[in-house]
């Protein structure tokens, strides 16, 4: 593939999508974007913690976070903790189910 100055790019860029976000006590932690799935009348998002240092990141257990888009009196989409239960593992569930999939795809 050619871009517009005539470079050929084998592979395509990967820039992943970082957000840093402010839990309950004010303390900044910093994730990647895996996804977003809208469900129902709701929007979902699956995150990981991102460190910039490949060890950290070797270190770190990878748990799945899932968040939930709410807005706010602004109209500023947020995202904020899932408190239902229920809620919550059927988000990730099927948030798992795709994200296994997608991973089996880019293997074959």
């Amino acid at each position: 593939m050619a871009d517009v100055n005539g470079h050929k790019h084998d592979e395509q860029e990967f820039n992943p999508d970082i957000y840093t976000l402010v839990d309950e006590e004010g303390v900044e932690q910093t994730f990647e974007l895996l996804d977003v799935m809208d469900l129902e009348d709701d929007r979902y998002f699956a995150l990981v913690p991102y460190f910039e240092n490949p060890e950290d990141m070797m270190e770190d257990d990878g748990e799945l976070i899932v968040l939930k888009s709410q807005m706010d009196e602004n109209g500023e989409e947020l995202m904020v903790t899932i408190d239902d239960e229920d809620e919550y593992q059927r988000v990730g569930h099927i948030f798992l189910e795709k994200l296994s999939s997608m991973f089996e795809e880019d293997e074959e």
